[in-house]
């Protein structure tokens, strides 16, 4: 296996609320999302190794718009709002969906979108309605089971088996998935090596085909 990237510089760059507000620089982008405090901003301070690019709350809801990170200068990290229970009202919570599935779904330079469940709880109707959209609408997508040291390992076993045959009811291939936990180091590498291999085909490809190419998952 090779050794995952390494990231040298994270950036913030921005925080958007429309599409065509977003960068224009055709780099690559993979975007983070799951319920309010899935364990989101604590995975990618994680993955760039800085303890405060995105802002840890326990208060749900606190992000509220696309916010974009720059990593190594070459590919950007974004960080969509949460969904599920947040204390916002539900014309806020319907307005956030609208830009969430307007990105995700139009967003040509979107390679992937990380789809973080939380490993201790069963699986959510939200979720499992989010995901089933994100297929519905092509969207490339994988997991990431956040929070994986809070649990045994023979109890955190018997809830991913349960959340994966859940999944094989609605999916006859289920999505690449990835274990993690920040406290625990566990995940880095892994999460950090999809990303490169993509990366790897989407510079290669845009080397050959100038514009935006769709994305390679």
């Amino acid at each position: 296996m090779e050794k995952a990237m390494e990231v040298k510089q994270a950036e913030y760059i921005g925080s958007f609320v429309r599409q065509d507000h977003c960068p224009k620089d055709e780099k690559p982008e993979y975007a983070f999302i799951g319920r309010s405090n899935v364990g989101k901003s604590s995975l990618i301070n994680y993955l760039v190794g800085r303890k405060e690019l995105a802002k840890v709350s326990k208060k749900p809801g606190k992000t509220q718009t696309l916010n974009y990170y720059l990593v190594n200068q070459d590919w950007y990290l974004v960080d969509l709002p949460g969904y599920g229970y947040a204390k916002v009202s539900q014309q806020q919570r319907a307005s956030w969906m609208k830009m969430i599935e307007y990105y995700l779904s139009k967003r040509e330079v979107l390679q992937c979108a990380f789809v973080l469940l939380d490993a201790n709880i069963p699986l959510q109707a939200n979720d499992l309605q989010f995901m089933n959209w994100l297929g519905q609408k092509q969207v490339p997508f994988v997991i990431v089971f956040t929070k994986c040291d809070r649990s045994s390992k023979l109890a955190l076993d018997k809830n991913l088996r349960n959340i994966r045959a859940q999944l094989s009811a609605h999916w006859q291939t289920l999505p690449e998935q990835f274990i993690s936990s920040a406290s625990k180091s566990k995940g880095r590498e892994e999460i950090l090596e999809f990303i490169d291999g993509i990366n790897r085909q989407y510079f290669d490809f845009q080397a050959e085909n100038p514009g935006p190419p769709k994305n390679q998952v």
